[in-house]
C-alpha cells in the first residue's frame, strides 16, 4: 500500500455481558483469540501501525493483537468508558504521527476481511474523507442507520436516537469508519456527548464533517463481516460462520469432507490435496495434513504433523508433538504424544505411544503402551524399524527395541532388545486340571454365606 494507514482497535472492553473473568477479545474463534483476529486482518490490508485501545488485561491482550504479523503495535490505555469517539481520542498521540488515513476496528468483531478493509481504503483514496463500512441487515433493529442522500452518506443515526422513517432504513452501520489522517484530530475532539447516553459517538463524526464540507460515503460488506460479539450465544453464532467459511475454503482447495458442518478447523490447520475427513473430526492448533490421507470418524488432533497416506481413527487421539510419516496408521482408540512414527508403520488398535521414536514399518500390537513417565520425568521409548510389537505389551522406558526385534505377546520389556531378537517378558504359564471345578464350588458357598448374612 502506497498509502499510510494506522488502525485503531478498539478492546478495552469489560466483557461484562460475556460474564467472564477474561477480556472479551481474549476468546477465541477457530482457537485464536478474537483480537489476533482483527489485527491480523489489518495487517493484511496493508496497514502502516495499529495503535490498540486496551483496558482489562492489557498486557495479555497487547501481546496477542502482535503475534501473526509483523506490522507495528503501540497500546494506548482507556481507563474510564465513555463511548467510541472517547476510546479513539485515547490514541490522539499516535494518530498526530502523521498518516494518510485512520481506519478504526472492533476487537469483538473477528470475521473482517482485509478485501473490506482495502475496498475502504481505495474509496478514501479516490477523495471520500469519510468512509464507513454498511451492511443490509434482515432485522436492522438495535442497530445504528446509515442516512444517505444523493451517493452520499449525511448522518449515522444510532437506534435510539433515530426517527421511525430512519428506523425504518436497512442499510445499518457496521461500525468500522475510515477517515482523513490529516482531519482526524479535529473531527474526534468535535464530537460531544449531548445524547441519550451521554457518550461520546465516533458516528457523530459524519454529521460534523458534513458540516464543514468534507465528503462521507457508505460502501457496502456482508452483515456476517460485521459481526462482534457482547455474549458467548453470538460468540458461538460468530464462531459457526467462521467455521462455514473455513471448511467451504478448504473443500475448495481439494479435501473432500463426508459431513462438513461436524467438522471443526482452527486458524491454522492445513490440509493437503485429496485429504478425506469423516465425521466428526477436531482440528485443534497445530495440525498439518498430508496430501491423501484420512482422517476418520471422531478423531481428535493438535499440534500433530501428520504425513501424506496416512490413515488416522476412527477415535484416534493425536496430541502435541505427534508426527507421522507417510502412509502411516493410527487406528481406533489409539493415543499418540509426542512421537514420531515411521513411514509405513502401524499402530492399531487400543494404543498409547508417548515420548517415543518408531521405526518405518514397525507394528504396534493391540493394547501396547509405552510407559513413559517414573512420576517425575518422562522417558524416550525407541522401537526399530521392522519390529513387531506382541498385543498387550508394556514398554518400559528408558529402553531400545532393536530393528526387526520380536516382542512376545503380554510382555513387559525393561530391558534394551537387540536387533533382530525375540524378548518374552512375562511369568511362564502354569495349568492346573481339575481345579477350575473346585474353584467355582468355593466361590458358590462364599456366596451362600454371604446372602445368609
Amino acid at each position: 500500500m502506497a498509502r499510510t494507514c494506522l488502525a485503531v482497535v478498539l478492546a478495552a472492553g469489560d466483557a461484562t455481558r460475556m460474564k467472564s473473568s477474561r477480556s472479551k477479545v481474549l476468546h477465541t474463534v477457530g482457537n485464536l483469540p478474537l483480537i489476533a483476529h482483527v489485527t491480523r486482518a489489518a495487517a493484511a490490508a496493508g496497514v502502516s501501525k495499529i495503535a490498540l485501545v486496551v483496558g482489562r488485561d492489557a498486557a495479555l491482550v497487547a501481546e496477542t493483537a502482535r503475534s501473526g504479523h509483523d506490522v507495528p503495535v503501540a497500546t494506548v490505555e482507556q481507563t474510564e468508558r465513555k463511548g467510541t469517539g472517547h476510546a479513539v481520542l485515547m490514541a490522539r498521540e499516535i494518530i498526530n504521527e502523521g498518516f494518510d488515513d485512520i481506519v478504526v476496528l472492533y476487537g469483538d468483531a473477528p470475521l473482517i476481511n482485509p478485501e473490506s478493509l482495502l475496498a475502504a481504503i481505495s474509496q478514501r483514496a479516490s477523495g471520500a474523507d469519510i468512509v464507513v463500512l454498511g451492511f443490509r441487515a434482515a432485522d436492522p433493529t438495535g442497530y445504528g442507520r446509515l442516512i444517505e442522500r444523493d451517493g452520499e452518506l449525511i448522518a449515522i443515526r444510532e437506534h435510539k436516537e433515530a426517527s421511525a422513517d430512519e428506523r425504518a432504513i436497512d442499510f445499518c452501520n457496521g461500525g468500522v469508519i475510515t477517515f482523513s489522517g490529516t482531519e482526524a484530530a479535529s473531527l474526534l475532539e468535535a464530537i460531544g456527548n449531548d445524547n441519550a447516553k451521554g457518550e461520546y459517538y465516533l458516528t457523530d463524526i459524519v454529521e460534523i464533517a458534513r458540516t464543514r464540507g468534507l465528503k462521507c460515503v457508505a460502501i457496502e460488506a456482508s452483515e456476517e463481516d460485521m459481526m462482534g460479539c457482547n455474549t458467548r450465544a453470538e460468540l458461538a453464532e460468530i464462531e459457526a460462520v467462521w467455521q462455514a467459511r473455513a471448511r467451504h475454503a478448504a473443500m475448495l482447495s481439494g479435501v473432500s469432507m463426508i459431513d462438513p458442518a461436524s467438522v471443526f478447523l482452527s486458524h491454522d490447520t492445513e490440509l493437503g490435496n485429496d485429504v478425506t475427513i469423516e465425521p466428526n473430526v477436531w482440528f485443534g492448533p497445530g495440525v498439518s495434513v498430508g496430501a491423501a490421507a484420512t482422517i476418520h470418524a471422531y478423531s481428535h488432533l493438535e499440534g500433530a504433523d501428520i504425513g501424506p497416506g496416512a490413515m488416522i481413527g476412527p477415535f484416534a487421539r493425536l496430541r502435541p508433538g505427534t508426527e507421522l510419516a507417510a502412509k502411516t496408521k493410527v487406528g481406533n482408540f489409539c493415543e499418540i504424544k509426542k512421537a514420531k512414527i515411521g513411514a509405513g508403520a502401524k499402530v492399531n488398535h487400543l494404543s498409547y505411544i508417548g515420548d517415543a521414536v518408531v521405526g518405518a514399518g514397525a507394528n504396534i500390537g493391540a493394547g501396547t503402551i509405552t510407559c513413559n513417565y517414573d512420576g517425575q520425568n518422562k522417558h524416550v521409548t525407541e522401537v526399530g524399524a521392522g519390529t513387531f510389537i506382541g498385543s498387550n505389551s508394556s514398554l518400559v522406558a528408558p529402553v531400545r527395541i532393536g530393528d526387526g526385534a520380536y516382542v512376545g505377546s503380554g510382555s513387559v520389556i525393561t530391558l534394551d532388545v537387540p536387533d533382530n531378537a525375540l524378548a518374552i517378558g512375562r511369568a511362564r504359564q502354569e495349568t492346573k486340571p481339575g481345579r477350575a471345578e473346585r474353584l467355582r464350588e468355593k466361590i458358590a458357598a462364599i456366596k451362600a454365606l454371604t446372602k445368609k448374612a
